[in-house]
């Protein structure tokens, strides 16, 4: 077994020959061609059987190397033995080359300007890595790291050429979300789902795009769906930019995050109906002319029941939000986690008297995690601390506490309409005490939307006096 593989090209091997030596220096076995395959054998055979017993691998990119056939045929299967076998594989520039799409997914080392002191630490470095040991003492941080971490401005998400409406389902929907976009399309609708990714589309750009200017989000509802890590933060990321949602109920109960819209009740097995195709069209004439969309009142035309979301369940995933730093996914569950534990999950709202219902253990379970991530910078606690004086039993006025909260310029200033836009207002580091925010985008086209949100926030903040003062919570 070898501690370390170093792949190169040809022209660039004098330099990958002083690395490969300097490596052996720092008591590694390395496996470099010119010293490690005898004459006579098959060099190919050689280097698999090598790469395959190795645990780390260098692949020394460079012009040179970018150009060269069989140096990217090692440097592919390097990448490939990383996801499948758990190869510690470090890419090392040369030359002052970008790294390649692959490689910069991993932490790498530029050696282009390494000379003398500098080129001795850098291998220093790498050495302690594929021996497992700790970094020499003393070394300042390595700029590459912040590099690697940051290879490019985040890409806009630029209109698509025709918004359209986005058609979400899970894997097992698949036959009845193809069949309901062909409809859509038949009927002169626009049309877009992940089966409309082409090769050398960037997946999760493409989606977001989509969604983010979405004539509407349609999603097939059914176990699978409500399961689906992938379907829910299409939804959420829907909801963060404001989408108008047609649910289309094909199995089992509404999902969760779409419990207080209308839906499309196909339990039958069957495509939308003529009445359901017009209010579409209808829907895609106001919202490309600008107007409020116009749908029926949730529950309309349907009894389905709500999937109920156990508080532990329900807790879990928001652990998984906010430890992908998906500050606004989170926030959006919190909201939905508190009012179903008040037992509004379908209004969409609650005031103080629902929120009586709400159990003291669940918020501090909520705020327990929102601080733990955010090292006491969010969560219910830390609004608690910044909230202004209490003003008797109903405590700080809304507006008031929004101030405090940076979720407007002053009690006296508006908020942004949109969510989208509000949440800008937490920044890039996060503006302490933002988060939780309890605001519903998903009702954001309602014209009562703000007095829903001015009554949540000051009931859950009211029921909160209690949690903090209870000394069992």
């Amino acid at each position: 077994m070898n501690d370390v593989f170093v792949s190169y090209a040809a022209a660039d091997a004098a330099w990958a020959r002083t690395l490969a030596e300097h490596l052996v220096g720092h008591r590694l076995s390395v496996h470099f061609d010119q010293w490690s395959i005898e004459p006579g054998q098959v060099v190919v055979h050689e280097q698999e059987r090598a790469l395959l017993s190795s645990r780390n691998g260098i692949a020394v990119i460079s012009p040179a190397s970018l150009r060269s056939a069989p140096a990217m045929d090692e440097y592919a299967a390097l990448a490939t033995a990383s996801a499948a076998n758990g190869l510690r594989f470090v890419p090392v520039l040369l030359g002052h080359v970008p790294a390649p799409p692959f490689a910069a997914h991993r932490v790498w080392r530029d050696f282009s300007d390494a000379r003398g002191r500098a080129f001795a630490d850098k291998v220093a470095e790498l050495a302690a890595v594929i021996a497992g040991r700790p970094p020499p003492a003393g070394g300042a941080p390595d700029p590459d790291n912040t590099r690697a971490a940051h290879p490019a401005p985040p890409r806009p998400l630029t209109p698509p050429r025709r918004p359209a409406f986005v058609v979400c389902s899970a894997p097992a929907d698949a036959a009845f979300g193809g069949r309901l976009a062909e409809q859509l399309r038949t009927a002169g609708l626009p049309v877009w789902s992940t089966d409309d990714l082409r090769p050398g589309d960037a997946q999760f750009w493409t989606i977001r795009q989509q969604l983010r200017h979405a004539v509407a989000v349609v999603v097939v509802m059914t176990p699978q769906s409500q399961d689906s890590d992938d379907v829910t933060r299409m939804i959420l990321e829907g909801q963060v930019h404001g989408r108008t949602f047609v649910p289309v109920l094909l199995d089992g109960d509404v999902n969760y995050h779409l419990a207080a819209t209308w839906h499309v009740d196909a339990r039958d097995g069957a495509l939308l109906d003529a009445a359901e195709l017009d209010l579409l069209r209808a829907l895609h004439r106001d919202v490309t002319r600008g107007r409020p969309p116009r749908l029926p009142e949730p529950g309309v035309g349907s009894t389905a029941p709500v999937v109920r979301m156990t508080p532990p369940a329900a807790l879990e995933r928001l652990r998984a939000h906010l430890a992908e730093d998906e500050y606004e996914h989170a926030d959006l569950l919190t909201t939905r986690i508190v009012l179903e534990t008040a037992g509004r999950l379908t209004e969409g709202w609650l005031g103080e008297r629902h929120a009586r219902a709400l159990p003291l253990d669940v918020l501090a379970g909520i705020d327990a995690l929102w601080t733990a991530r955010s090292e006491g910078r969010q969560g219910f606690g830390r609004q608690r601390a910044l909230a202004p004086a209490d003003r008797g039993r109903r405590g700080p006025r809304f507006a008031e506490l929004g101030a405090a909260l940076g979720w407007r310029d002053s009690a006296d200033s508006p908020v942004p309409r949109l969510y989208r836009d509000f949440v800008q207002r937490a920044g890039p580091g996060r503006r302490s005490g933002f988060f939780p925010t309890l605001r519903d985008p998903g009702r954001e086209n309602d014209p009562d939307w703000y007095d829903r949100w001015s009554s949540t926030v000051p009931a859950v903040h009211a029921r909160l006096r209690e949690w903090r003062s209870d000394p069992c919570c």
